[in-house]
């Protein structure tokens, strides 16, 4: 009976220990939590950013289109001008002390109208301060404003990571302001990163030039744009853009501006107001599995040279269309928006070390980048490239009479006047009115060169056991591309 009140009593005793460990733990836990630390850390540095503005809109007067109305009043105004207000976020990255000026990153779409209207900055502790434009770059989508605070306001930074060591799955975590006045702000949101270099994304008609985006599914709503993606240990690793979605909001596909991108583009804004970016002067196409047989590449990476611009760094180092960009200043290149990106960002007035491929051979060649003149737009190619040409086709002289018809101006090459339905030419997007300038570097500047060229390689394509012909195009657009028919 004793030994069993002994047993009873140990157990009761284990029982309490157990309990208040529990009790220990669950405290240390709460109070450990990284999230929280982070956001205690950070949430004071996130600003609420409002834009007024007027812009220009259409007068969609019916009458306007009737010529007897606009008889009799010829001077009615064709456009009026429309107030308009948006909202977003940002993050403090830099405080002066001596100026009290606190310097913002943000989003361009989110400023960008801000320039010649009003922006209002509402800081944690409900303060409103009216923001100036340091710089914008709508081919990022990054900008930088920044306001001058009063003595004795507090200011929160918060700061910079390198996006370089993300791996996908880390954790994500986002602060905005989402839906405006909707009195929501500095929501924190919870999630990984999902993805890392998404490119080649439309988000209507100004979708940025230069595309490497974080993809995460840490929520990211209207007026989260311009605010801090940041990991674990509270730095910035990405400034929150876009979003994919089929209803307007939150689906779970976010995107990020990469912060190391960005702090490039914020100090070139900074210290003189524009971004200056590295210039080669080629129009750049994607390797697909069909360019990589036809030039018998290892994988499907790289860049292929549809064009070199005259007088360009490119044509002066020697770079010629179809030779294939293996690296970049010693980088691996694995598709065109990551080229794209390590050529803007890379040293001006420097030769830089560049592999590629010719003729079934690696060489290294050195190029000296210029400015980018006007930074002006970026030329593009759609992902596989759209050209005419090749088994199923017609052509004639660039001096014929339905060359003229079709408006079609080259030097050299035939223009293409037919194309057979299902035939390798129309699968490969050969349209009506593209030249042909060469089939598998082979120049073609009549019907009867083309005819013998294809005759030749279509031979010898056989005899390989080859079942693919390397074109090279300049589209209705103007565009020269190589394009790759197959045959089956």
């Amino acid at each position: 009976m004793k030994h069993s009140k002994h047993i009873l009593l140990i157990t009761i005793l284990l029982c309490l220990v157990a309990m208040a460990s529990a009790k220990i733990l669950t405290s240390n836990m709460a109070s450990n939590n990284p999230v929280v630390d982070v956001v205690k850390a950070t949430r004071a540095g996130i600003v609420q950013i409002r834009v007024e503005a007027t812009v220009n809109v259409s007068n969609n007067n019916p009458f306007m289109d009737d010529d007897f109305f606009r008889y009799f009043f010829p001077q009615q105004p064709q456009q009026r001008q429309r107030p308009v207000t948006s909202m977003g976020s940002g993050f403090i990255y830099e405080y002066n002390t001596s100026t009290r000026e606190a310097f913002i990153m943000t989003n361009n779409h989110v400023v960008e109208k801000g320039k010649d209207g009003k922006i209002t900055v509402t800081l944690a502790d409900k303060v409103t301060y009216e923001g100036t434009v340091v710089g914008l770059d709508p081919n990022t989508d990054v900008a930088v404003i920044k306001i001058t605070v009063k003595d004795g306001e507090k200011v929160t930074v918060v700061p910079l990571g390198d996006s370089s060591k993300l791996e996908i799955g880390e954790w994500a975590i986002a602060i905005g302001n989402p839906f405006g006045d909707a009195g929501l702000d500095r929501t924190v949101t919870l999630g990984v990163i999902s993805a890392l270099g998404r490119a080649n994304l439309k988000f209507g008609d100004s979708s940025p030039a230069y595309q490497d985006y974080i993809q995460t599914d840490a929520a990211i709503n209207p007026g989260n744009s311009g605010g801090p993606l940041l990991n674990i240990n509270g730095e910035v690793i990405g400034v929150n853009a876009a979003i994919t979605s089929t209803s307007g909001g939150n689906i779970g596909i976010g995107f990020a501006i990469p912060i190391n991108l960005a702090k490039k583009v914020v100090d070139d804004l900074v210290a003189t107001g524009k971004v200056a970016r590295g210039f080669i002067g080629i129009l750049p196409q994607e390797i697909s599995q069909d360019i990589m047989e036809s030039f018998n590449l290892k994988e499907v990476a790289g860049v292929l040279v549809a064009n070199v611009e005259k007088d360009s760094p490119a044509e002066k180092a020697g770079l010629k269309a179809g030779d294939v960009i293996l690296e970049f200043n010693n980088e691996r290149v694995p598709n065109v928006p990551k080229f794209r990106i390590a050529v803007a960002t890379s040293a001006i007035g420097k030769a830089l070390p560049v592999k590629i491929v010719r003729d079934n051979k690696e060489e290294v060649i050195k190029i000296t980048l210029d400015a980018f003149p006007d930074d002006g737009t970026v030329a593009t190619l759609d992902k596989g490239g759209k050209a005419p040409v090749g088994s199923g086709i017609s052509v004639e002289a660039l001096d014929s009479q339905i060359a003229k018809r079709l408006g079609v101006t080259a030097d050299k090459g035939v223009v293409v006047t037919a194309v057979s339905a299902n035939s390798p030419a129309a699968k490969a997007g050969i349209e009506v009115g593209a030249v042909i300038a060469s089939v598998e570097g082979i120049e073609v500047n009549s019907p009867a060169d083309f005819n013998k060229v294809m005759t030749d390689v279509q031979s010898k394509m056989e005899k390989a056991k080859r079942k693919i012909i390397r074109l090279y195009v300049i589209d209705k657009n103007k565009t020269p591309q190589f394009v790759v028919l197959r045959f089956e």
